[in-house]
């Protein structure tokens, strides 16, 4: 923990640092200082005004030694060591005479491959979500240490700095600094810790993954990929299957382990019935609940109202829910589940894959970025997302690829395809497939239900769809039977197809560029 030790010292030397405080106390600092309000159950509602979403055209990664022929330095923002040096600099005199947050915490449930994090913020409230989302223990022993310098009201200088904007998220993989400026978005926190661990882990062997977990009464571990607003969160909060995470993820040869300690959860059109788990986690005390507007009058949380934003959050502990697995951790999986968001209503609501398939799909990552997850897009938008997640993601692809290909070989998991987006018809035409169909089909898929079902090949993509689930409509199962005219579909369904195989070719010319 050398470097956060002497980032601590100078901090100590020219800054107030407030450590060691409860979730209660950061509350309290959070409203005296005006950070946010109570809702009527106590949860700490918070705005983070401009930015609403990720920046990721404002990170960078420190281009050494070190990560020079590692990084996929077409995916990420390459930032000079004297330039990360020179904006540590400036942030340490804007921190001079401040007072700041400390939040000694860990990443990362199993020993062997844990991360110590050492948070410093300016607001309160940005250190109770940091206490919330990560483990909260020292991290004591841990083979690596990890320092975030969080000051959103810094303004990075684009000519002095290299920068795009004042906005920065720069990482240096060689000492594990952070430093995050200009924005207030309280996910670039939880996501610089992601990214660190996505360089470091290959390189050990380990494969990182953006994905939630959960766990069988019989104790098999299931893995939900999917980007945000794909359902990630919400088919894996499930009372009878309890959690390991909803996000982050790293798979050994070991098993399942988090690296979290809490849920970033969306609140958008959050209701009790359809997500009990996550409603009632908003209700709680100390709950971070960001960009959600709240009823004046009853202090009651409007998940409805959207006008601040589509990506609404909540951000608690693991263990404010009912149905949690203990430590952290989970055997090697049985079940790989890949959510997409089908924006064009081509894709059926699920389909099992080959490990041939799972590998392509998972170097595929398509889905549909839905409005507010970034800043500029406004509704939802197809999109091909290496991984699941390649805005988090250091190497190449394939990287994460072979590794995934290497675990499923390992433990033979069952993967499944499951189109949590439109049928009928493309976005603004077709509707949103209903949660709950999509919980059944996800309950008949782990639970061995769909293992000697009747299938039939899609002509299309080549994978197997069942032809019927006991308690939903054959015709679900079919989307060019729910479109109106089914020649449309099959256009839609080929222009898809191509769109596949043109992301492919992308990827074998920079692996060959790369070699």
């Amino acid at each position: 923990m050398a470097q956060t030790g002497v980032l601590l010292r100078r901090l100590q030397g020219i800054a107030t640092i407030r450590s060691g405080a409860n979730r209660a106390q950061m509350a309290t600092a959070a409203l005296m200082a005006g950070e946010g309000r109570l809702t009527s159950s106590g949860a700490l509602a918070v705005t983070t005004g401009a930015y609403t979403g990720r920046s990721p055209k404002d990170k960078y990664i420190v281009r050494d030694a070190l990560t020079d022929p590692h990084v996929w330095w077409e995916n990420s923002g390459a930032m000079a060591p004297a330039q990360f040096d020179l904006l540590l600099e400036d942030m340490l005199s804007f921190a001079t005479g401040r007072a700041l947050y400390h939040e000694q915490l860990s990443a990362g449930a199993d020993p062997a491959f844990r991360m110590a994090v050492s948070v410093f913020t300016e607001t309160a409230w940005h250190a109770l979500f940091i206490r919330n989302l990560l483990i909260r223990d020292a991290g004591e022993g841990a083979p690596m240490a990890a320092t975030i310098l969080h000051l959103p009201g810094f303004v990075a200088d684009p000519v002095r700095h290299g920068t795009r904007t004042g906005t920065v998220i720069a990482l240096d993989m060689s000492r594990n600094i952070v430093l995050i400026a200009g924005t207030h978005y309280a996910g670039e926190i939880k996501k610089s810790v992601f990214s660190l661990l996505n360089f470091h882990a290959p390189l050990n062997g380990v494969f990182p993954m953006h994905c939630s977990a959960n766990v069988g009464p019989d104790g098999s571990t299931a893995l939900f990929f999917g980007l945000s607003g794909t359902g990630k969160t919400t088919l894996s909060s499930d009372p009878s299957r309890p959690l390991i995470g909803d996000d982050e993820h790293l798979w050994s040869g070991s098993g399942v382990a988090n690296i979290e300690g809490g849920c970033y959860a969306k609140t958008a059109n959050l209701s009790a019935a359809a997500e009990p788990e996550i409603f009632a986690a908003t209700k709680r005390f100390g709950t971070v609940i960001e960009n959600v507007v709240i009823n004046e009058a009853s202090g009651e949380p409007d998940f409805a109202d959207l006008s601040l934003t589509e990506n609404t959050r909540a951000a608690y502990p693991l263990d404010l829910l009912s149905s949690v697995a203990p430590g952290g951790l989970g055997a090697p999986p049985r079940s790989v589940v890949f959510l997409t968001a089908d924006a064009f209503g081509v894709l059926p609501p699920i389909a099992r894959l080959t490990p041939e398939q799972a590998a392509y799909h998972f170097l595929s990552g398509y889905t549909a970025k839905v409005a507010g997850t970034e800043r500029g897009v406004t509704e939802p938008t197809a999109t091909f997302s290496a991984c699941f997640g390649a805005p988090f993601m250091s190497h190449h692809p394939h990287v994460y690829g072979d590794l995934f290909v290497r675990r499923l070989a390992e433990g033979g998991a069952q993967v499944w395809l499951i189109n949590t987006g439109w049928i009928g018809g493309a976005f603004g035409v077709g509707k949103r497939i209903d949660i709950a169909a999509t919980r059944r089909l996800v309950d008949a898929a782990l639970s061995g239900e769909l293992d000697t079902a009747a299938m039939r090949i899609d002509p299309n993509f080549g994978f197997e769809v069942p032809l019927a689930v006991a308690g939903l409509p054959k015709r679900l199962l079919d989307p060019r039977a729910n479109w109106s005219d089914a020649g449309a579909y099959d256009t839609a369904a080929a222009s898809l197809a191509r769109m596949f195989e043109a992301n492919m070719r992308r990827f074998e010319r920079e692996a060959v560029a790369a070699e």
